[in-house]
């Protein structure tokens, strides 16, 4: 009777040992989770961006939201080009009805405006129904298909700079928003023009004019 238990007793340490569940029953241990942690797959979306109705929150606060793209129509922006409006006044919402109605442009061709306090606020950012869309600009040329228009930013300050010179505040804030778009897209000092001189432009402009500071706003960069 007592040789029969010890076997029992043997095969019964050997089932503990070796175990006995089918693949289905035996969980693998995640290396670094806590044992109740359950991995779920992540759905990928066939048309990513689609059910998506408002941008992401920005990760830096100090950056207005209006500044970060839709998501899904971000485009691969590779340049920026700076404007003066060439007026005393003016803002979006003027060079808009002028844009569409004088030059019969689908409106604004910039993608955003820098006021100057006559018209719009001193310094103030409008971001244009373009850069909402991310759709081409009509800063250079006024033509569509030309490199500038497809892939560059148009940023256009609100003043005649062939009289008078930006404002402080209307420099503080493109070099904040020029910042902004240089992370966002990787965009080098390089490749940030004025519209004269914009490479393959071939019109005639004194665009963004001689007192605007090109060299001291490349230097704050």
């Amino acid at each position: 009777m007592k040789r029969i238990l010890g076997l029992c007793g043997a095969m019964f340490t050997i089932l503990l040992i070796t175990g006995c569940g089918t693949d289905g029953q035996i969980a693998p241990r995640i290396v670094g989770r806590a044992a109740h942690t359950v991995l779920q797959p992540v759905p990928v979306p066939s048309n990513p961006g689609s059910n998506q109705t408002h941008a992401p929150q920005p990760v830096d606060k100090n950056i207005p939201a209006a500044w970060y793209p839709p998501p899904g129509r971000e485009k691969g922006w590779k340049a920026i080009v700076l404007h003066h409006s060439a007026t005393h006044k003016g803002s979006a919402e003027k060079f808009d009805d002028y844009h569409k109605n004088g030059k019969h442009w689908k409106g604004v061709g910039y993608d955003f405006v820098i006021g100057n306090g006559n018209g719009s606020g001193d310094g103030h950012v409008e971001v244009t129904f373009r850069w909402r869309e991310q759709i081409a600009g009509a800063h250079v040329g006024g033509t569509p298909g030309n490199w500038a228009n497809e892939d560059a930013i148009g940023i256009c300050l609100v003043g005649d700079f062939t009289k008078t010179s930006p404002t402080s505040r209307q420099m503080n804030s493109l070099v904040k928003l020029i910042r902004f778009l240089q992370r966002r897209y990787r965009i080098p000092v390089g490749r940030i023009y004025g519209h004269s001189d914009t490479p393959g432009y071939k019109g005639r402009t004194l665009c963004p004019g001689k007192n605007f500071p090109m060299y001291r706003l490349k230097r704050m960069l």
